[in-house]
């Protein structure tokens, strides 16, 4: 093969400069900022010390990044220098809530990650750094002025939602370090993620509706939902990130989130992603989570807590009975939508490789939507309301 012409690989590297016109749409280009060196050195400090804690905790690059998010800036969004052959970008955004409370709905053992990031993840687990079962603390103390920072190390498992522009969804392995630290007496969590190994092909998915309803069907086949590219069998190479999470105002009370993200993903080796792209990624998450946390409708996190120690401690048979009742469903909507067929609406719903954890979080999003009064296909089948505490 290593001796074919050069001329022979023309079409190919034509198709895929076609397809990737195709795939993601046109995008204002992005500017870096005036110096991200300091930034950039400063992440990849806190990112090593996530994939080997011997490192130790950089708390001068902690200082640099937590100045950035709170510099005031003319734009809240760049494109940021490749590291490590993948592609960043840099965006930030503020939500109106209490830094405590920020930590009760979003860090915690007590309520799952969907239920503030259902655009991003279909499900998270959480596991100690040697992959043994381990939870995320119940709650967080806050920390004094000249202590030392709360560092968790833990090992995620993540299955993301389809994509908006090629409907592609995958699964991978994180390395996660939490990071809880007083700054110039501000509170401040730094979530630092690595990606261990490449993700599973990416499958076939489709938002149905719109995707601020956290609708989505999962085919669990390989490819692409978008027209003419099913055969695509695309991965996320790499993914490293550094999430700031920082008290930023009192009145009204609020958190600011700079996330400072890199990502290698496509096929054949070939990266497809670009700046745009993650900050795309990254607006719809923001615009979910200021949804979600600023919403008047937002139950308190205990109520939120007592539903999820109910599924969690439902028979196996009822969970999956409830599980099963989601996926019908599911298809029921994809085919209405003209998504998926006929044949594939009544193809049969294997749960074999489906976690306990999983089927969990999946149903906490239907909570998620009935108490924020987004519609759900399964509320005319059953309730989630716990016997007893909520009632």
């Amino acid at each position: 093969m290593k001796t074919r012409s050069y001329f022979f690989y023309l079409p190919a590297l034509f198709i895929f400069a076609v397809l990737a016109l195709l795939i993601y749409r046109p995008a204002a280009a992005l500017s870096p900022s005036v110096n991200h060196g300091d930034t950039n050195e400063a992440a990849m400090r806190l990112v090593r010390f996530c994939m080997d804690p011997r490192t130790g905790f950089d708390e001068k690059a902690a200082a640099v990044l937590i100045n950035h998010v709170l510099t005031p800036k003319k734009a809240r969004e760049c494109a940021l220098p490749e590291l490590m052959t993948c592609p960043g970008a840099y965006y930030e955004f503020d939500t109106k809530i209490a830094f405590p409370r920020f930590m009760d709905y979003s860090y915690t053992s007590l309520v799952p990650s969907v239920m503030t990031r259902p655009s991003s993840l279909r499900y998270s687990l959480w596991r100690g750094p040697r992959g043994e079962s381990q939870s995320l603390p119940a709650a967080w103390k806050k920390v004094p002025s000249n202590a030392p920072p709360v560092i968790l190390h833990g090992l995620q498992h993540d299955s993301n939602t389809p994509d908006l522009t090629t409907g592609v969804y995958y699964e991978y392995d994180l390395k996660r370090t939490l990071i809880l630290l007083n700054h110039e007496g501000r509170q401040v969590l730094i979530s630092v993620s690595k990606q261990t190994d490449q993700s599973n092909v990416g499958e076939q998915g489709f938002i149905l509706g719109h995707d601020n309803d956290w609708n989505y069907y999962y085919s669990g086949r390989p490819g692409s939902a978008r027209t003419g590219l099913g055969w695509v069998k695309s991965y996320i190479y790499d993914y490293f990130s550094v999430n700031i999470y920082v008290e930023s105002g009192t009145s009204p009370a609020m958190v600011r989130t700079g996330g400072f993200q890199w990502i290698k993903a496509g096929w054949s080796g070939i990266n497809f992603v670009k700046p745009s792209h993650i900050i795309q990624g990254m607006k719809r998450f923001a615009q979910n989570t200021r949804m979600i946390l600023e919403s008047p409708r937002l139950p308190a996190s205990n109520q939120m807590a007592s539903v999820f120690h109910w599924l969690t401690n439902l028979p196996d048979g009822d969970l999956s009975h409830k599980y099963m009742t989601l996926q019908r469903a599911q298809r029921v909507l994809a085919a209405q939508t003209g998504k998926i067929n006929k044949a594939e609406a009544e193809r049969p719903i294997v749960l074999k490789k489906t976690s306990k954890e999983q089927m969990i979080e999946e149903l906490m999003l239907e909570y998620l939507k009935l108490v924020l009064g987004k519609p759900t296909s399964v509320e005319k089948h059953f309730s989630f309301i716990p016997p007893g505490p909520l009632s």
